[in-house]
């Protein structure tokens, strides 16, 4: 229609002539009025395009009146009423504040907060619980768990007859067993108090009063925080069963047979250390064990085998940069441990107060004591021997003061290739000191001297020593009837110290002792040897063979025939342990597991 249009007009402007002298005229004045500033007319095009698009007055008050509200007056009368009430209120609001003239949008308020939230089951839990957490879902009402059906979840059972619970209760039950096994700590406890961190500070008397050597060392050393632990109370609170075992019941254990021992394996230390464990000690009098290794840290473990969290850990200690190789408790209390590794100094734990003591190190014989990495406490807990490490002071021992830490007396074998082992005597009283080269020396405490002389039969290379059998050998060498001395080819001689006691009640050793029993059961060098309490079981075991381990019954000195067996899990075993009470044997393994097994009479 538009181009029929446009051709009509071109042919009615061919035709006729002076109306295209009027258009010209049209335009200038279009023209002019443009410059004046006069919009131009709009033609009946341009009015129904706009109409199209915008619309008109009478559209917009069709639209008011079908409006579903209802609410809308009529103004279909020209909108000179909607005129003048808009010119009313725009002169009405000269005098109204700015904060006035705006409100929030706070939403619709047609859909109530009870379409929205779930209600709770009564008034109390609104008051109690508040807002719900986002981790609550209400399905868990409608779950069902079984605690039967898996047996990880039978724990969880407040009776042995529940079976079902729904997933609300699991899930209280859930936190409720992590919480008992690992309770909340003080760092997260707003309400504990936060002591500071205090260091030490080394004192310039001390630095004035020793020699140049000394202050040379003490230089060496790191100035490092003040350490401390928890007192064994506390660490044992939450222990229900953690009880001093009554005097009673540390009466001698039955005799048990040779060649067929009564052993069962109880449940194992739960947890796998970070490294091979090379030490392990019972407590002489709680059921603890306390092991360690060269991953720095120290572990206390309350043995008590029965469900639903056996052997739990109590405690671990972590010593920065300090692979610890000895760890023990000092006896007869066991209120003390004592921990060390390769480094020039030495820890001390008071299981009493929780301090941490430090030894640096043994004045007056610093050439001959550079490290700290072996020792061993006497059993009645005066004494601390500690095996020399230098060249210098090859085959000594040091003996300290186990209370104050100082000096005592030097103990000393002669024979090539230094100090192998020592052990001390049950009264504590003296000690006995072998060599690599086999030779054995008796050294009393009382008399600040050596008592006697002999030397292993065979020796080839020995690697440890062990003195067993309490108070049925000669109360001269300390009362010990055994003693038992390791090679590197395997051979365990055992020897019993009864022989040397004449129909005088006198003691004389003999140079050159025949062993009572040579055991060549094992082929790889001996790792550990251990006498049970009583004395009735030696145990001894190679690092460098798996499954290298032998039980042997005394004093018949016969090997246990009936295990270990060949599905016996031991691995490369590190460390062994007695319990004082119990009849618990502990077997460590270069895995970082600890098993135990109950001998029985």
């Amino acid at each position: 229609m538009a181009r029929q249009r446009s051709k009509r007009a071109a042919r009615k402007d061919v035709a006729d002539p002076e109306s295209e002298s009027l258009s010209a005229d049209e335009v200038e004045r279009t023209m002019s009025d443009a410059e004046n500033g006069e919009p131009a007319e709009k033609d009946e095009v341009e009015l129904e395009l706009e109409k199209l698009v915008f619309g008109d007055e009478a559209g917009f008050l069709e639209g008011l009146k079908t409006h579903p509200s209802g609410e809308l007056e009529d103004l279909s009368q020209g909108g000179s009423e909607v005129e003048d009430q808009t010119d009313e209120e725009a002169g009405g609001l000269e005098g109204v504040d700015d904060a006035d003239l705006f409100f929030l949008d706070a939403g619709p308020s047609a859909s109530t907060q009870d379409a929205l939230v779930p209600i709770p089951t009564s008034d109390s839990e609104i008051s109690q619980q508040g807002d719900a957490p986002a981790w609550e879902d209400s399905d868990d009402e409608r779950m069902m768990v079984s605690l039967v059906g898996n047996p990880r979840l039978r724990k969880l059972r407040v009776s042995e007859a529940e079976d079902l619970v729904n997933g609300k209760e699991y899930t209280k039950r859930l936190r409720r067993q992590f919480e008992r096994l690992y309770p909340v700590p003080e760092w997260a406890n707003p309400s504990a108090a936060r002591k500071p961190a205090r260091k030490k500070r080394r004192t310039n008397s001390e630095g004035a009063s020793s020699s140049g050597e000394e202050s040379s060392s003490a230089d060496e050393m790191d100035v490092e925080e003040q350490l401390s632990a928890q007192p064994l109370a506390k660490l044992l609170r939450n222990a229900n069963d953690l009880i001093r075992q009554p005097e009673a019941s540390q009466g001698k254990q039955g005799k048990l047979r040779p060649e067929v021992i009564d052993i069962q394996r109880t449940k194992d230390v739960g947890g796998i250390q970070p490294s091979a464990i090379t030490s392990l000690s019972f407590h002489p009098s709680y059921p603890l064990l306390l092991s360690s290794g060269p991953a720095s840290t120290l572990y206390l473990h309350h043995i008590a085998p029965h469900p639903p969290n056996p052997n739990p850990l109590l405690t671990s200690l972590h010593l920065r940069a300090t692979p610890l190789s000895t760890t023990a408790f000092l006896p007869p209390t066991g209120n003390k441990i004592f921990l060390s590794g390769r480094r020039r100094y030495l820890h001390t734990w008071d299981l009493q107060t929780g301090q941490i003591g430090k030894l640096t190190r043994v004045y007056g014989h610093q050439d001959t004591q550079k490290t700290f990495e072996r020792f061993k406490l006497s059993p009645c807990g005066r004494w601390l021997g500690l095996v020399s490490s230098a060249r210098k002071g090859a085959g000594l021992v040091n003996i300290l003061d186990a209370n104050t830490l100082q000096w005592i007396a030097q103990a000393r074998v002669e024979g090539r290739g230094g100090l192998a082992d020592f052990a001390w005597w049950s009264d504590g009283q003296g000690l006995v000191l072998v060599s690599h080269a086999g030779d054995v020396v008796e050294w009393s405490l009382d008399e600040r001297r050596l008592v006697g002389r002999w030397r292993d039969e065979g020796a080839v290379g020995t690697t440890v020593l062990a003195l067993g059998g309490k108070i049925a050998g000669p109360n001269a060498l300390g009362g010990d009837r055994w003693v038992a001395v390791g090679s590197s080819s395997g051979i365990v001689n055992i020897y019993d110290r009864r022989a040397w006691v004449s129909s005088s009640s006198e003691v004389s050793i003999p140079e050159n002792p025949k062993p009572t029993r040579a055991l060549d059961n094992l082929t790889t060098p001996i790792s550990n040897l251990v006498f049970s309490p009583d004395g009735q079981i030696l145990a001894l075991s190679s690092r460098w063979k798996r499954d290298a381990l032998r039980l042997v019954h005394l004093p018949s000195c016969t090997v246990y025939r009936n295990w270990p067996t060949s599905s016996t899990p031991l691995g490369r075993v590190t460390a062994l342990a007695f319990s004082n009470v119990g009849g618990l044997l502990a077997v460590a393994n270069e895995q970082g597991k600890i098993r135990l097994w109950e001998i029985r009479a």
